[in-house]
């Protein structure tokens, strides 16, 4: 305790405020802009780190980290684009609430619950570090693949519509996240000749293209009609009350458990605690029909789930030394540039360092929370002018923001590609979600997979002999079995009805 309340008077030094603000601030304007990403602000600024103190860098990285997470929610609500690949799901509703004329009912929810989320997970990284890395620790292959599938599963639960077009589009994410070196031979395999490949489709512009390019297409062949554009008003007035406190909280306490848990996880991350929590809300709700098509339910189990990983994802870090999501190796990368191995020794040969990133969180958390509250309203306001205007300035910060993440315009030419594909396949009414989903979570499956049965000498049944891989792959099943069974039930009940 001692250390925390040292660490976090510290923090309101002149010069790590400082930078825990401009981190924060910056976060969120990158996390903000189609095509960008906190990891790419953290990338660029770890050479600016080597010449900081270890506490000074660990706050400006942690303050980014915090700040993109959430600031992905605001081009997820007004332009169809997650900031990162945590929205994904946030976009879901909170775009279609916003086409509604409700974009600040949106992200005044996704505000509210991205703060209590990253409330939670910090919670969880002050208080229950290590006891929660012991049991994370002890998850192996099976359990990690057994949940992996269960998120898989769940891609007919996300999809609006048809639940055969939903496993199709799922099945296509998979396929895509197929070419690259197989991580088990090292050989590489599908990629057609292009050597650009041989790591897979970068990740950035398959999201870009889908979310950003898509619509842009689709706007400018509709640029003359004016029917469903986004009606959006801003007020100084946060649209979250004390009613809506008593609506969601246990919403919101159950999806930022989930998000914790599942940021522990080493390699998960955001994108998949941002899925469990979405379709858990999805599933217990009272309304399940309405998410996908504006749910405001969907927009809070969303947020406060990937800002709660954050914290989640810190404590094996900490603890273990082993990353929770991508842009925790880039913390590593800091920590090893000053010589300091996170760790189970942490809290005893650098406790300042330790410390400062529990408390940065705290701190960073809170100037997210004004941030967003004060920067919404002059980024919302881009949706007001004119598409001739805005559209093609869209446009430049996608291509920018992919061509700076690998300096190859063959990235430039996979965002543009799979935004034509997208397009088309959202008129044919195939949902995206399903293939985004697939094509995230299929490496992990994949080398979960692998591992698995190397360690089994190639025994499929050590993947049931585990309670917690058995208890999911059972969920799995039925997730996937449950919707057959009641369009069954329903054909014979209209069938029976119409004797």
């Amino acid at each position: 305790m001692d250390g925390f309340l040292a660490s976090l008077i510290g923090l309101f030094a002149p010069q790590l405020f400082l930078l825990a603000v401009v981190g924060t601030v910056g976060g969120v304007f990158v996390g903000s802009i189609p095509g960008l990403s906190g990891t790419m602000l953290i990338s660029l600024c770890l050479p600016i780190t080597f010449y900081m103190e270890p506490v000074s860098a660990v706050v400006l990285l942690v303050a980014i980290y915090t700040g993109s997470i959430t600031g992905g929610l605001i081009s997820a609500t007004l332009m169809r684009t997650p900031g990162t690949v945590s929205n994904v799901m946030t976009t879901l509703d909170a775009y279609p609430l916003a086409r509604k004329g409700q974009a600040q009912r949106a992200l005044s929810l996704g505000i509210a619950a991205s703060f209590a989320g990253s409330i939670f997970g910090w919670l969880a990284l002050a208080i229950l570090a290590k006891p929660l890395s012991n049991v994370a620790i002890k998850v192996g292959s099976a359990e990690l693949f057994a949940l992996v599938v269960l998120a898989l599963a769940l891609i007919s639960s996300v999809s609006s519509g048809s639940m055969l077009k939903g496993l199709i589009m799922g099945a296509v994410g998979i396929i895509l996240a197929l070419p690259g070196v197989d991580p088990t031979t090292g050989v590489t395999r599908l990629t057609m000749g292009f050597w650009q490949l041989n790591g897979g489709f970068h990740i950035l512009p398959v999201l870009v293209g889908i979310f950003a390019v898509a619509p842009i297409l689709g706007d400018i062949l509709d640029l003359d009609s004016r029917a469903g554009e986004p009606q959006y008003r801003h007020s100084r007035k946060f649209l979250f009350s004390f009613a809506d406190v008593k609506r969601f909280w246990n919403l919101i306490l159950r999806s930022s458990t989930l998000g914790t848990i599942v940021g522990i996880l080493p390699g998960v991350g955001g994108n998949v605690a941002s899925v469990v929590a979405y379709t858990s809300a999805r599933v217990l709700s009272r309304k399940p029909k309405e998410f996908g098509q504006g749910s405001e339910e969907g927009i809070v189990a969303s947020e406060s789930a990937n800002n709660a990983s954050v914290g989640g994802a810190l404590i094996p870090l900490i603890t273990l030394g082993i990353p929770g999501s991508v842009v925790d190796v880039l913390l590593i990368g800091a920590l090893m540039m000053h010589d300091i191995a996170p760790g189970p020794m942490l809290f005893i040969t650098n406790a300042p360092v330790a410390w400062t990133l529990v408390t940065t969180l705290l701190v960073s958390s809170v100037l997210m929370l004004l941030t967003m509250i004060y920067a919404t309203g002059p980024i919302s306001r881009l949706i007001g002018l004119p598409k001739q205007g805005i559209l093609p300035v869209i446009l430049v910060f996608c291509v920018v923001g992919v061509y700076a993440t690998t300096n190859r315009m063959f990235d430039v030419w996979v965002m543009i590609a799979f935004g034509f594909a997208a397009l088309l396949f959202e008129r044919a009414r195939f949902p995206m979600a399903p293939l985004v989903i697939g094509f995230v979570l299929a490496p992990i499956a994949e080398k979960s997979l692998r591992s698995g049965l190397m360690a089994s000498d190639g025994d499929v049944v050590a993947f049931l002999t585990t309670p917690l891989s058995l208890v999911l792959l059972f969920a799995s099943f039925a997730l996937f079995v449950w919707p057959i069974v009641q369009a069954v039930r329903s054909w014979v009940g209209t069938s029976t009805a119409g004797r």
